[in-house]
Parts: structure tokens; sequence; C-alpha cells
């Protein structure tokens, strides 16, 4: 870039910076934008070097395509599919992804992969290109997007691994893992270490075998014999997750998971849940009796829409509110469990578990 050009990105850059402190006051997030642009300018007085500078303006725009694609797409719930690029589509794995992929969009879910080959291809075959979002890596081999997203604006390539993992899980609604290797095992402990640390979820995630395979049941047996037996996790932690080979349970374990139970978010370390159908005073006492062991203090109590949540979309749900010790999560899988088996909700939600 000459130093002509060079001043001129400056100046542009100055005229749009000052417009948005013009803005700033009247914009709905400007509580979080200012504490954006107070990070820049706090890094800017500092001393780190010019690959640190790289990896934070690389992570940004990788962020900043991931945001603005995803917000238009906000009300419909989508499942991320995890398996191996290497499967071609002739073996059981890649057909039972297919078929998983294919039902799942009839059901009205979007798909989300890696973008790759191998599963990652047989759940955007399934789901078709308009249901399916591709979010690939810059890879220098295995990585390059498959046929049925390529070209589509529904495909991004991000630099980091970790930025486009944010997105693989932060913008789903449910995971169906199929086998694979370290990545598809990195994916996996991960998904189990958010969701078993509070930071990711909850969401229905199932691990799915072909017919007769163990894939998924042996490493279901490790975490079993290696992990819970020997107390390095909860007793309750395996019910963040459902191992099966057989898609119809798969799906019932997704289309469940929403029935009654639809979002939760905490509000002054007190969690939210919200619900499509309210709950009977009964049924939130059975809940109070069964689950006191998970509370902090007080009870489970139904609630509407609290004063802080005034800007969210969800505001006519009823919800029910709870100090949740924020560390019994798998006991939490199991609450809402015993809650999509209460209420009764409408036809149409039914129907459509993948409104959000």
């Amino acid at each position: 870039m000459t130093s002509s050009a060079s001043f001129d990105t400056l100046e542009s850059l100055q005229a749009d910076i000052a417009e948005l402190f013009d803005r700033l006051p009247n914009l709905k997030n400007r509580q979080f934008i200012q504490q954006a642009l107070a990070t820049i300018v706090r890094l800017g007085n500092s001393e780190i070097d010019r690959l640190d500078w790289k990896i934070l303006s690389s992570s940004l725009a990788d962020m900043e395509r991931g945001f603005e694609l995803f917000h238009h797409y906000r009300h419909v719930r989508k499942i991320t599919i995890f398996g191996s690029a290497r499967l071609s589509s002739q073996t059981p794995d890649y057909q039972m992804a297919l078929e998983f992929a294919r039902t799942v969009s009839q059901m009205g879910f979007m798909v989300m992969t890696g973008g790759g080959g191998g599963i990652m291809q047989a759940g955007h075959e399934g789901a078709g290109r308009e249901n399916s979002f591709g979010l690939n890596i810059q890879l220098p081999f295995e990585q390059q997007a498959n046929p049925f997203i390529e070209g589509d604006p529904k495909l991004i390539n991000f630099k980091y691994f970790f930025t486009r993992k944010l997105f693989l899980l932060k913008e789903s609604d449910a995971v169906a893992l199929f086998p694979g290797g370290f990545g598809t095992q990195d994916e996996a402990f991960e998904c189990m270490t958010l969701s078993q640390t509070g930071k990711f979820g909850p969401v229905p995630v199932v691990l799915i075998d072909h017919p007769g395979g163990d894939y998924w049941r042996s490493w279901s047996d490790y975490i079993d014999q290696q992990l819970v037996q020997r107390g390095l996790v909860s007793p309750e932690d395996p019910n963040l997750y459902t191992v099966t080979d057989n898609l119809e349970v798969a799906y019932d374990a997704i289309r469940r998971f929403y029935q009654v139970y639809h979002s939760s978010r905490y509000v002054s370390n007190q969690l939210v849940i919200r619900l499509n159908c309210e709950l009977s005073d009964a049924e939130v006492e059975k809940l109070n009796h069964e689950f006191s062991d998970i509370l902090v203090k007080g009870k489970i109590e139904k609630t509407q829409a609290l004063p802080q949540e005034g800007q969210d979309e969800t505001l006519e749900l009823p919800r029910l509110i709870l100090n949740f010790n924020q560390r019994d999560l798998g006991r939490l899988y199991q609450m809402i469990a015993a809650i999509n088996e209460m209420g009764t909700p409408s036809q149409e939600e039914i129907e459509h578990p993948e409104r959000k």
C-alpha cells in the first residue's frame, strides 16, 4: 500500500470512528461497543507484538463474518454435525449422517458443519444447500469446501479453529456427532466440557453409530469405566449426551428437548428457564421435591419475564426461576427432561420444535 493510499485509509477510518462516537449514545448495545473500543485503545497503548495484533485482527474479522451471517437466521434452530472428513459416501456412517441431516431439515432445523468432506459433506447433501451452513477452516490439506456448499453465501472460511468452533457451538441448538478422528474426539470432549461447566447449552447432544456399530458405545464405556467410576466426573454427567445407533432415538432426543423447555439464561446469578407453555403449581412443586439438591437457596418458582430481559425476544413466554448451584449440570439436564414431561404444549409447538 502506498503512503497516499495509507493516508486515505486512515482518514476514512477517522471519519468512521467520529461518526460512531456521534451515534454511540443512541445505540442499543452502546455499553458493549464502548467496552470493545476501550479494550482496543488500551492495547494500542501497550507493547504487544505485531503477531498479537494479527491474531486479534484476524479473530475479529472471523467473528464479524459469523455474527453478520447468523443474525439473519437467529429465529431458526440449527443442528451442528461433527464427524470425519475422511469417510467416503459408501460407508454406513456417511449414509447415516446423510439420512439424519435430511430428516432434521424436514423437521425444520437447519444444519451446520465444518464445510469439508466426509460426514460434513453428508450433512449438506442430506439437508440441501438452502438448509446448510458451512464453517470451513483454512488448512493446507484435507479441508476444501464440499460441492454441496461451495459458493453458497452461507459458507464462511475461518482462519482460526477457535473462532470456527465458537460459532459451531454458539449457534447450535443441538449437536450430532458421528465417528471421526482426533478433530471429532476434540469436538466431542469440548462439547462435554463446556456443557459440564455451563458454558454451552443446555442443548441435546447425540452421538450416533451406524446400526450395530460401537464407535460411540465404546467411547461411552470408556467414560463410565475411566471417568465416572474413578470419580473424575459426576455420575450424572452422562445425562449430558445420548448414545444410539438408531436414528429415531436421535430425532426423539432432539424433538423432545424443546417440547416444553425453550431456552435459558442467567439474570443476576439466577437461572431463568423459558418455557413453551406454563406449568401448573403442582408440577412446579414436584420439581422442587425432586431437584432441591441443585438449589443454592430458595425454591423453583414461576415468573414472567424479568425487568432485565427488556430486550429479549421471548418476553411473552412463561418462565421458571431458580438459584441453581451452577455445578450439577447433569442434574439440570435431568430436570429439563422432567419439565418436558409436564405442561401441555400446543400442537404447533410439538410439530415445530425448530422455532425459537
